[in-house]
């Protein structure tokens, strides 16, 4: 069972569509009409509203069941269940590129490099590509972290969703996640994920040509901090 099949009751309030995200982005989409690529797309949100507002967007997920719903939602828009290691066979370009919610923080970090130039590829000279993932630079010395513990509504019930950083390490943690009820666990998971830092991302995408035009912790653009469990926004140019 999938990803989102397991707990899609709550997803929507788990991971909701979120307006500042929206105008963050489309602040590099430029003009309606262009064409964009949201990697990691989950059940496309984004990629509906941009369709919606003029757009020409593709939204690429790994999930099936989400990659369906995203096709059910948001029919105006194109989605392609496809892993993001094989980005490069979408062919085409993109006038502005984005991998939001800790994506790619599931590369490996010897897959890195591939990815990050396939994406300099697909993008427009005069293009953007934005990423987000957590500042995994502020975890330095710590073994694990707890995230704080959020409440969750959905169908008149209430649940709990947990997340924990685990064996952190700098090539690799346990990232476990779960939601309870006031009875039971509803659903439980844990993936590997390999942290990357600031710095190695920016020279990752300085080898293949990619200029930074922006480092933030979120999407309102509130500088980099150091605190755990906040996250990075990087944005980069192609010239």
């Amino acid at each position: 069972m999938s990803f989102y099949s397991k707990f899609s009751a709550y997803y929507e309030r788990v991971f909701p569509f979120r307006a500042e995200v929206y105008r963050f982005l489309k602040g590099y989409a430029d003009n309606p009409g262009n064409a964009l690529l949201d990697v990691g797309c989950g059940p496309g949100h984004y990629c509906g509203r941009f369709a919606a507002d003029g757009f020409k967007p593709l939204g690429i997920d790994l999930d099936e069941a989400m990659i369906t719903e995203a096709q059910r939602r948001y029919p105006e828009a194109e989605f392609r269940c496809l892993d993001m290691r094989r980005v490069d066979e979408l062919g085409g370009q993109f006038d502005c590129i984005w991998s939001i919610g800790n994506v790619m923080a599931h590369l490996p970090s010897d897959e890195l490099a591939t990815f990050i130039s396939n994406i300099h590829k697909l993008l427009k000279p005069g293009g953007y590509w934005i990423m987000q993932v957590m500042n995994w630079d502020s975890f330095s010395g710590l073994t694990e972290y707890d995230f704080p513990v959020r409440t969750i509504e959905a169908n008149s019930s209430k649940a709990t969703f947990h997340r924990r950083y685990s064996l952190i390490t700098p090539e690799s943690l346990q990232f476990t996640f779960s939601l309870q009820d006031e009875s039971s666990l509803l659903f439980d998971e844990s993936v590997t994920l390999y942290p990357v830092g600031v710095d190695r991302y920016l020279s990752l995408h300085e080898a293949v040509g990619l200029r930074c035009e922006g480092i933030f912790s979120d999407f309102s653009g509130t500088a980099l901090k150091s605190v755990p469990g906040t996250g990075l926004v990087l944005v980069f140019g192609r010239g």
